[in-house]
């Protein structure tokens, strides 16, 4: 069963999204939090995840972030993660809230931003008992020079000084384009399969996406580092997802940082790239996913 749900962050803005909660369950169930990842809507196949989590028992919380899709937040289409990390935290409060949910069995599912996201959350947040990182960031700053050629770096970060001028002269914050079929156009997410995954799952799916963000969106992922907290996760149980293939959050990255983290963890190796993660592999990526909720959550 799902439903359309609203809840306040603690800094007053309204997040919406869907509650799933499965038929004819007795008692307060367990419930998963989820979020999507740079620039996407709860309809980017989030749905679908959940009716999977649904079927096996679990409850589950979807949530489009602030500034995205149904929340409200501004400026529109700004991407602060620390603002999402604390939007997660929240979501945790109000999930815990619901008469059906049981607020001690509780865990976080991230993908790709999100995904690097709830290491951060299942760090720093106890009340979070199980955690699934789906093809994570894992570094801010070293993906970054993966994804923009050395040579575009350095104008990419005058980019960025010019856009806090403006902005500290009262201007509106400038923004580029999430995706662009054009190799020599600036963008967030300048691969292909990004180009093609998103634009074609707006026309599918989620038509509420937009194909923009705000200049410091990419400026604040440049700065991210989630996988400095994977050390810390521990005790709590840590699934990760990694597309072996994936070249927009590289896979060598998240399956070193899997090393680094300490028990109890696991690895799931998908065998496509970042987007195959929510449809080629998506049978692979949401069953991995909902073992280790039911094994960690259901008999807790």
């Amino acid at each position: 069963m799902r439903k359309d749900v609203e809840f306040k962050s603690e800094d007053g803005v309204t997040l919406r999204g869907w509650l799933y909660l499965p038929d004819g369950a007795r008692g307060r169930v367990p419930a998963i939090v989820m979020a999507h990842g740079f620039s996407a809507v709860k309809e980017n196949y989030l749905d679908k995840y959940a009716e999977v989590y649904d079927a096996a028992g679990l409850g589950a919380l979807v949530f489009d972030n602030r500034c995205f899709g149904a929340s409200d937040g501004k400026p529109r289409q700004h991407i602060d993660p620390w603002r999402q990390i604390s939007d997660y935290r929240d979501a945790i409060t109000y999930a815990g809230s619901l008469s059906e949910v049981d607020e001690n069995r509780i865990g976080i599912w991230g993908s790709s931003y999100s995904g690097a996201h709830v290491l951060v959350v299942g760090a720093i947040d106890r009340r979070v008992k199980c955690v699934v990182s789906q093809v994570p960031l894992i570094s801010g700053h070293r993906n970054a020079r993966r994804l923009i050629r050395s040579d575009m770096i350095a104008i990419v970060q005058g980019m960025f000084v010019e856009d806090r001028k403006a902005r500290y002269a009262g201007k509106a914050p400038g923004m580029i384009a999430v995706v662009s079929n054009d190799p020599s156009a600036p963008c967030a997410l300048p691969t292909p399969d990004s180009y093609e995954w998103f634009t074609e799952t707006a026309k599918l799916r989620a038509p509420a996406w937009k194909n923009e963000v705000t200049l410091q969106s990419v400026e604040l992922f440049t700065e991210y580092e989630p996988g400095s907290y994977i050390e810390y996760i521990s005790p709590t149980p840590l699934l990760m997802v990694v597309a072996a293939t994936d070249h927009l959050t590289v896979a060598d990255e998240a399956i070193a940082a899997c090393g680094r983290a300490l028990e109890p963890k696991k690895l799931t190796l998908l065998r496509g790239g970042h987007f195959d993660a929510y449809v080629k592999d998506f049978a692979a990526s949401s069953s991995a996913a909902r073992d280790w909720f039911v094994e960690h959550l259901s008999g807790a």
